[in-house]
């Protein structure tokens, strides 16, 4: 019998000890729970969250630098079209200059092609007159020589009258 006693013995032993170890566990776990299995798992969904807003964020600025990029190139394209029109106005306007350029010359050309006509003209008709006055004299003394006497101031003036209009006429022919 004490074979069997120190059995049951054991047995109400060994249960006691686990029952005891049982709700010691149990107490454990309830502390654990409540101390440590909430914060880390708050720490987790945090973590998460976090992890969450960055592949958002990261896919936000993705998307906003595809759109950055491409307003880029548009304004790239924009700056070229640009370039080309600024390039097509300075030809036309150096275009412009130019003619501009060239009327100014011609015009100046021609206002000196006729000054410098009516300057000829004009010492033609001073060497003319002063050929018509050296003329006038010689005649004037000629005739004197011949006819051995001084000309009256009218019989001067009908000869180089007459003289002149030989000569005008001799110079409208050539």
């Amino acid at each position: 019998m004490m074979n069997g006693s120190v059995i049951a013995a054991i047995d109400f032993a060994s249960l006691g000890d686990s029952l005891f170890l049982l709700v010691v566990f149990i107490l454990l776990l309830l502390l654990v729970k409540h101390f440590a299995w909430g914060p880390v798992t708050k720490m987790m969904n945090d973590r998460a969250n976090k992890i969450n807003e960055d592949l958002d964020g990261a896919a936000t600025s993705r998307a906003q630098a595809e759109k950055m990029a491409a307003q880029r190139q548009a304004e790239l394209k924009n700056s070229k079209s640009e370039a080309i029109q600024i390039v097509n106005t300075a030809k036309v306007n150096g275009d412009k200059r130019r003619q501009e350029i060239l009327d100014a010359a011609q015009s100046d050309a021609d206002s000196v092609k006729a000054k410098a006509r009516a300057d000829a003209q004009r010492a033609r008709t001073e060497a003319l007159n002063s050929a018509r006055q050296d003329v006038a004299q010689i005649s004037v003394d000629i005739a004197e020589k011949l006819i051995g006497k001084e000309l009256s101031v009218s019989d001067q003036k009908d000869l180089i009258d007459a003289y002149i209009k030989g000569l005008t006429s001799a110079d409208e022919t050539r």
